[in-house]
């Protein structure tokens, strides 16, 4: 079992979590609550939450698996944050940002799943 709180990827991902919540809160309208606003925030805090429960399980297929469902989900944010963008809930300067953001987190994620050992 691994500490998730001491991973890096993890750290990355959940402030890139609470920056959703902020910027959701601060640029989206109110009539999306139940809407992309609940999309975004769901998709971005099921990345850390993927990490922290493949960190809490035995072997290291499991831990890829968990891996894996970040990575979609991480995919399913930054897309998100483009409709977010398209529809004028924010602007290129916040879009740029936060993108930055999840092409990190992506290229995290990648290299600790290629980097992974196989279980013995």
């Amino acid at each position: 079992m691994r500490n998730f709180k001491s991973l890096e990827i993890w750290k990355k991902s959940h402030q890139f979590t609470l920056d959703v919540y902020k910027l959701t809160k601060d640029c989206f309208p109110k009539d999306e609550l139940y809407g992309l606003t609940s999309q975004i925030r769901r998709s971005s805090a099921s990345i850390p939450t993927n990490i922290a429960e493949g960190c809490g399980r035995k072997s290291n297929t499991e831990l890829s698996r968990f891996l894996q469902i970040s990575l979609g989900s991480a995919t399913e944010a930054e897309y998100q944050l483009l409709l977010a963008k398209d529809l004028g809930y924010i602007n290129e300067e916040l879009y740029i940002a936060n993108e930055k953001n999840i092409q990190e987190i992506k290229k995290m994620l990648t290299g600790f799943l290629k980097n992974l050992p196989p279980d013995t």
